[in-house]
């Protein structure tokens, strides 16, 4: 899982104005200032180098969707997203995907996540979907966390681990000349290591 924080914990619409306006949120795009910061973006595209599935919630996906298959710039994260073999996860068995690659997952998402987990080879790598990262957190699916943590306090909005307990360990860590922090973090296992 990799995702934008606040310093307080807030994730709700960090790349622009109209991502995620729910219950009044008026500070969307608090994070637009990491798209100037090398440092971040050269560790990013490390990243994006893996190879590996995205799993989406319908939301995220449908922002993504929107924006994503339309670029051309040569950005290293356009041609990683577009390639990429795409999951989303929704209540909808129905939904119809435009983006290229991309694959309706229906039903309880803790369940179908689990089941996608136990058949894909590869590592599956969630962008945002906080509902979706809060569920599987508690169902202990997520393996690794990636926060991309700003120095920013925004007071308001949705935070990405309301309703969620788990010790971490921290695997590494980083902190720009911005002073945004990257750090990765595993659950640590009963043992009180890294699980």
């Amino acid at each position: 899982m990799t995702n934008h924080l606040s310093l307080d914990g807030v994730m709700q619409s960090p790349m622009s104005p109209d991502e995620d306006t729910r219950g009044g949120f008026a500070d969307g795009g608090w994070a637009l200032g990491a798209n100037a910061d090398p440092e971040l973006g050269a560790e990013m595209a490390k990243g994006m180098a893996q190879t590996g599935a995205m799993l989406f919630g319908h939301r995220t996906y449908d922002h993504m969707a929107a924006y994503w298959p339309h670029q051309t710039d040569g950005n290293p994260f356009t041609e990683h997203l577009n390639r990429a073999e795409k999951y989303v996860v929704t209540r909808h068995p129905s939904l119809e995907l435009d983006w290229q690659r991309s694959t309706v997952v229906a039903g309880d998402a803790v369940q179908t996540v689990a089941e996608l987990k136990a058949t894909d080879d590869g590592d599956l790598s969630i962008l945002g979907s906080g509902e979706l990262v809060r569920a599987l957190a508690n169902a202990g699916l997520i393996d690794e966390y990636v926060l991309i943590i700003h120095p920013l306090l925004l007071g308001t909005g949705q935070r990405m681990f309301d309703g969620v307990h788990q010790e971490l360990t921290l695997l590494s860590s980083m902190t720009t000349g911005t002073g945004i922090t990257l750090a990765r973090y595993a659950p640590r296992g009963a043992d009180g290591r890294a699980g």
